[in-house]
């Protein structure tokens, strides 16, 4: 099992992120996933910095944990081209130590392009020819592709690593885990659904399976609860409106009544490691190998010191 540790770029600037990438390290986590967005969710939330710039930066200043978007749609805001040379360079940058997370993407962050929000099958569709053109011009050389959403006109990415990104594709439902077990090197989750993995390994998929587990460390369960519905209230609309609603004033309305007691559901609040253990281990049980814990909780310092000296020994000893 692999320890991983969530940058929520939409609630911490830049700078913020790429020191807590290193201490991430220093804490002995075994990889960092940035999200990938071009609005945040909520009020609460006053950044959204570019994934990419971030996992340079954090390449540059870290030399052993392992880099990941967490997730970054390849199609609409940005072309399958761009990614494909994006993460090709950024693997070099870190040594071989990223991992291309990819998903179908949110409303919130690709309709700023002005192209449209497409139907979900529509949306799968693009997500397949997109893994596609990228694999392709990984393959090098000159390539072009015509596909029923996407095209690639005469293009080559020029500086490829050695060892090419594995490609983590994320997923909801048994439709993604199966593009995922097809076209992926491994699966992508944020919940402990043990039907994805199934799904995935029915399509061929052998590789590791990720999955974001909710955490909100802080000195009392109420507290960290709190912290948790101000940053994270939006998980708990579920994907079918999180994929949809444009805007953060439009997650704001859907989450009016959401309280910090609803938070304590699907959160492990506060200091009690059994706590953190229950929720981690409903997605050891559905099958997840690693674990890119979220801390929604109000003390990052205080999270990286219990992470070290006690959630991590017990998770790695369990």
């Amino acid at each position: 099992m692999k320890l991983g540790f969530k940058l929520i770029a939409e609630a911490y600037g830049p700078l913020e992120i790429v020191e807590q990438a290193v201490r991430a390290e220093a804490a002995g986590f075994d990889f960092v996933e940035v999200s990938d967005h071009f609005h945040p969710w909520v009020s609460e939330h006053e950044h959204s910095g570019f994934a990419f710039s971030m996992l340079a930066a954090t390449a540059a200043k870290t030399s052993t944990i392992g880099l990941a978007t967490g997730v970054t749609c390849p199609f609409i805001r940005y072309h399958p081209a761009v990614i494909a040379q994006a993460a090709a360079t950024t693997a070099i940058l870190s040594g071989g130590r990223f991992t291309l997370g990819v998903g179908a993407g949110e409303r919130l962050n690709e309709h700023v392009v002005g192209a449209g929000w497409p139907a979900v099958a529509a949306r799968h569709e693009m997500l397949r020819e997109a893994l596609e053109i990228i694999r392709l011009l990984w393959s090098g050389g000159y390539q072009s592709y015509d596909g029923k959403h996407l095209r690639l006109e005469d293009a080559r990415v020029f500086d490829l690593p050695d060892v090419l990104p594995q490609i983590a594709v994320a997923a909801g439902g048994p439709f993604a885990a199966r593009i995922a077990g097809e076209l992926g090197d491994a699966l992508f989750a944020t919940e402990p659904k043990g039907e994805l993995v199934t799904a995935y390994e029915k399509a061929g998929g052998s590789g590791p399976k990720y999955a974001e587990i909710p955490l909100a460390w802080a000195e009392s369960a109420d507290e960290g609860a709190e912290s948790a519905r101000r940053l994270f209230r939006f998980g708990v609309t579920g994907w079918k409106v999180q994929s949809e609603l444009p805007n953060p004033v439009n997650f704001d309305a859907a989450t009016t009544l959401v309280t910090a007691d609803h938070m304590k559901d699907q959160f492990a609040c506060g200091p009690d490691v059994a706590r953190h253990l229950e929720v981690a281990k409903q997605f050891t049980e559905a099958g997840y190998d690693h674990l890119a814990l979220i801390n929604a909780g109000p003390d990052m310092d205080g999270f990286f010191d219990f992470f070290a000296n006690e959630l991590g020994p017990a998770l790695r000893n369990g």
